[in-house]
């Protein structure tokens, strides 16, 4: 496979997304040299975008300009699987005064990267192919329970 990038929630269950490093080479070496260490944080689901968990990269995890990373390999609607790379300036959405960094899976079809600002295009920097049932399962959950830590970390 090489190199990836490993979901876990706290608990379980964990998908393996391959990175698309030949299709998103600057955005999948960015995000690998960011995880250096891994990081945990809250995973939320997305209210426009579909079938999508959102993780805001942590502070610790910012460890390249957001403003640098170039368009590569992106889409309006996804596939189950793909993992997105979005970043939004501060105040560029009313209300939303704080930077947006964000790596997002899309657990299953029908997704679209559609929000308050109308379609967006994001980078898909990596596809989970094997063990996304159960994992899917748990990030539509959250849906009704609510946001839940999980800890994401690079997998050769």
């Amino acid at each position: 496979m090489g190199r990836g990038l490993k979901f876990e929630f706290e608990g379980g269950p964990a998908v393996i997304a391959a990175l698309r490093e030949e299709h998103a080479p600057v955005s999948s070496r960015l995000i690998w040299d960011a995880l250096s260490k891994p990081v945990t944080m809250l995973a939320t689901h997305a209210m426009f975008a579909g079938p999508e968990i959102m993780l805001n990269l942590p502070e610790e995890a910012r460890t390249f300009s957001a403003r640098e990373m170039p368009a590569e390999n992106q889409q309006v609607i996804p596939s189950a699987g793909d993992v997105i790379w979005y970043w939004q300036a501060p105040n560029l959405m009313a209300g939303l005064n704080e930077e947006v960094w964000e790596i997002g899976l899309f657990y299953g079809n029908g997704g679209r990267i559609f929000g308050p600002l109308g379609w967006t295009p994001c980078n898909i920097i990596a596809s989970a192919t094997d063990g996304l049932g159960e994992f899917g399962e748990a990030c539509s959950g959250i849906r009704l329970t609510g946001a839940r830590n999980l800890t994401l970390h690079r997998t050769d």
